[in-house]
């Protein structure tokens, strides 16, 4: 073969080479000749463009096939582009374009990189252009542009300053709030540390330096910092700002930068400082009864809470003209800068504060109308202090009398803001309270002052006067005390009632369920148990009840003239049994002890309570000691308690030697449910019932304690002065009696459920029952029922009571028996804890066989 045949043959297998390399290349790939037209592309190229090399092959670079543009959509530059700088024998790296691909809506982005094709002379005779698809990195920038967009948009519409820290703690961003908090443009803090542009300096000129810096602390140690610090102006000033710090993590959670927001807490500590000065201030002239110090201290506070130059305050007193005001204090001026000028005269200016109308603010009073319209002046006076921001709040008392103004003023104009007024107005308000008090203090102090020379004469009374002043103000402070106690406790003890009338309702009628069950001759061994333990529940309930009704006052007693010391005896084993063997019991009894009248079962009830609290005060063991003696209280202890009746009583004295309790929780251990024992170890009622029987049994009740010291409860009933005699009783006959044919019961009861419990067991016994809801439609029966034998009526209606209705029917029906029934009397028929003469009772709850007896006891009587 000739050497011209050897070239061709090695031409043609290194473009096959070529051809077989380009094929195979995994990337979309061209080869282009030195004119730039297309001589091959690869499979993977036509699979992108979705084009047949038919097409493609024989094209210009000039001339695409496709629409080939700017990764902007502009037109491109096709003389910069990559197939004529690699035909130039450069080299093209990554160069973006964008193409509209047929059948495909949005465009691709391709990164084209070219590489010159030379001879075997090294001359250029073509190229090779390959592109990678980034379409998807586009689109992944593009929308990562746009989220950085609309966070630029939240972050520079923010009042909040707000900067971003990269891994070297350099600025790589702030927000226009952080622009406008430093006087620094982002590009001037642009890849600078924070501190060295804000921080680098403390207010004193020392330098501050970075390993001290507090915000600099989030990200090496990796943890949100937040505080107080002092930054420092592009223009040179200090200003504080409050800051958080907080570290940036990446997806892997290492620290890559910190966030800072930061903002100016220059106003907030203006307000945070004038509340200070405001407490301090109301602390400092409550007390204050010189009122030289107390205008002195208000004024000076007045000067720092409202930035004035200087403030007054003009104590408002009419002269013979009636148009002068007396200068009274000065602060930040000394008094000489007003001695040479006359008082302050009624001027439009001056005339609002001093007559009350309201607040004079004034950006600047030479510009405001109302000033200078006065002769001789017009104005102020040659040499007086320069005066422009004005500010003036009138001082007015509790009667509404104007003391007197504040006055402030500063040489700037636009110093008072109505921030400034309210804080003055705040200041005003707590200054007229205090120069009521020292003014009304002062006139004691003179009227004191005037009776101890009027007493002169009589030395042993002026030795005593100052305790005797003191002694009474002393007992009416402990007056009042008391009254504001009773009081208390007898709305208190009006609540407790009306709750325990509404649980009475409901426990006749569960009671009276579980009763007819109980008597049920079907329930079986576990029914019956339950049955059981329900209406021990249910006693329970009705215990507890009985207590708050005892609190109350509204409990009717059955009173019997009482020896304290034999009652007191007799409960000795059961005390004993009560308090264990830990616990030492003693008694100390009166001889020739008065009786007093009381119900003995409550007193024996309170008794116990007592010694239970008592033994639950000791539980290490101590002593409890019942004493009882003949007491006398005056006129003098009434003034203590209003509640008590001056006269003669008998005390019993319970004391222990437990834990003993503070003041604040003596003050409660009387009222119902108030208890410091654990949760199911006391029903808190214990102490309100006793307070309640005594009270209603016309005593007193009073409690002595301290911590450690133990605990004295005394209670003081009154001598009864009546017959000894005591009423016997008669044996009680357990046969439940029924009705005798043809008796007729009218029932009266509000609550539906209750009315048809008792009249379920009314017609069971036998009787006839005539049933009504209220006072109206009972009347009605008991004037048309042919046959009345007796009325059966709740105390507590709608409308008028029972009791009225019980007087309206004896009025028809003279003769009609009647019998009351109620959860709570409010006074209608038991008063001072005893019923009325000739009333019949049956307190709620009660039970079918309290209700068959009772109601048999009243029919069968004479």
């Amino acid at each position: 073969m000739s050497g011209d045949g050897r070239l061709k043959g090695t031409a043609e297998n290194e473009a096959w080479r070529l051809g077989s390399l380009i094929e195979a290349f995994p990337l979309p790939a061209f080869e282009v000749d030195r004119t730039g037209a297309v001589l091959s592309a690869n499979r993977a190229a036509e699979d992108l463009l979705n084009l047949p090399r038919s097409r493609m092959v024989g094209s210009r670079y000039d001339q695409p096939v496709l629409d080939v543009s700017e990764v902007d959509g502009a037109p491109i530059d096709f003389e910069r582009s990559p197939v004529p700088r690699a035909l130039a024998g450069e080299t093209v790296r990554d160069h973006p374009v964008r193409v509209k691909v047929e059948g495909r809506d949005a465009p691709l982005f391709l990164c084209l990189s070219a590489s010159p094709l030379r001879d075997d002379h090294g001359d250029v005779c073509g190229a090779v252009v390959t592109a990678h698809d980034i379409t998807g990195q586009h689109l992944a920038e593009d929308q990562l542009k746009q989220s950085q967009s609309r966070l630029n948009a939240v972050l520079n519409n923010t009042t909040m300053a707000v900067f971003v820290m990269d891994e070297r703690q350099h600025c790589i961003y702030a927000n226009t709030a952080a622009e406008l908090l430093t006087g620094y443009r982002f590009d001037e803090m642009q890849g600078r540390p924070l501190h060295d542009v804000v921080h680098h300096t403390r207010p004193d000129g020392s330098h501050f330096p970075l390993e001290e810096c507090p915000i600099d602390r989030a990200f090496p140690e990796d943890n949100q910092v937040q505080g107080e610090e002092m930054f420092v102006h592009a223009d040179g000033s200090f200003y504080p700002v409050a800051f958080t710090a907080s570290p940036i993590r990446d997806d892997a959670s290492r620290t890559v930068g910190t966030i800072i927001e930061v903002r100016n807490i220059k106003e907030e500590q203006g307000r945070r400082r004038a509340l200070e000065i405001l407490s301090h201030t109301a602390a400092a002239v409550a007390g204050e009864h010189d009122l030289d110090r107390l205008v002195q201290t208000v004024v000076d506070a007045g000067v720092e809470i409202s930035g004035a130059a200087f403030g007054a305050f003009f104590y408002n007193v009419l002269d013979e003209a009636g148009a002068r005001y007396t200068l009274y204090t000065l602060s930040g001026a000394p008094r000489s800068a007003f001695e040479q000028y006359p008082m302050p005269r009624a001027t439009a200016v001056f005339h609002p504060t001093f007559t009350g109308e309201g607040v004079v603010l004034a950006d600047d009073i030479l510009r405001d109308p109302r000033y200078g319209q006065n002769e001789p002046y017009n104005g102020m006076p040659d040499g007086h202090l320069p005066v422009r921001s004005y500010l003036a709040v009138p001082v007015k008392s509790r009667s509404g009398e104007v003391l007197g103004g504040l006055f402030f003023g500063h040489q700037d104009p636009g110093i008072f803001t109505s921030e400034h007024a309210d804080r003055v107005q705040s200041l005003a308000n707590q200054a007229a309270v205090a120069i009521d008090n020292a003014r009304l203090f002062q006139a004691n102090q003179r009227e004191l002052e005037q009776r101890s020379r009027a007493e002169a004469g009589l030395r042993e009374l002026n030795s005593e006067l100052e305790r005797r002043v003191a002694d009474e103000v002393a007992e009416r402070t402990r007056a009042e005390e008391a009254l504001r106690q009773a009081q208390k406790m007898e709305a208190i003890g009006q609540l407790t009632g009306g709750v325990a009338h509404d649980f009475n309702n409901l426990l006749t009628v569960i009671m009276g369920g579980l009763e007819i069950v109980r008597r049920s001759d079907s329930l079986d061994a576990r029914g019956r148990r339950s049955a059981d333990l329900a209406w021990q529940g249910a006693q329970r309930a009705a215990t507890l009840t009985s207590r708050l009704l005892a609190f109350s006052r509204r409990q009717a007693l059955q009173p019997k003239p009482l020896d304290l010391n034999v009652v007191v005896r007799d409960l000795t084993d059961l005390l004993h049994r009560t308090l264990g063997e830990q616990i030492e019991l003693e008694g100390v009894l009166a001889p020739r002890l008065w009786r007093v009248e009381a119900d003995p079962g409550q007193f024996e009830s309170a008794l116990v309570n007592l010694a239970v609290n008592a033994r639950d005060a000791m539980p290490s063991g101590g002593k409890l000691t019942i004493e009882t003696s003949n007491a006398s209280l005056d006129d003098a202890y009434q003034a203590v308690d209003a509640e008590v009746v001056p006269g003669q009583y008998v005390m019993v004295c319970v004391s222990d030697t437990g834990c003993g309790i503070d003041r604040d929780t003596l003050t409660r251990v009387f009222e119902p449910f108030f208890t410091t024992k654990e949760v199911g170890k006391g029903t808190g009622l214990g102490l309100s019932m006793v307070y309640g029987f005594v009270k209603q049994s016309g005593g007193h009740v009073t409690i002595y304690s301290e911590p450690g010291e133990g605990t004295t409860v005394k209670m003081y009933f009154p001598r009864y002065y009546g017959d000894l005699t005591a009423e016997q009783e008669n044996p009680v006959d357990r046969m439940i009696p029924e009705a005798v044919s043809g008796e007729v019961i009218i029932l009266v009861e509000d609550n539906e459920d209750v009315r048809a419990y008792s009249s379920s067991v009314l017609r069971e016994l036998g009787y006839e029952v005539l049933e009504a809801a209220d006072c109206e439609a009972g009347l009605a029966l008991v004037k048309s029922a042919p046959r009345v034998d007796l009325l059966f009526t709740d105390v507590v209606l709608p409308g008028r009571s029972g009791r009225e209705l019980a007087d309206a029917a004896s009025a028809a029906r003279p003769n009609l028996r009647v019998l009351f029934t109620t959860g709570y009397s409010r006074n209608a028929i038991i008063h001072q804890g005893r019923l009325d003469p000739g009333v019949h009772l049956l307190p709620k709850p009660f039970t079918f066989e309290q209700l068959a007896c009772r109601v048999r006891d009243i029919l069968d009587r004479p």
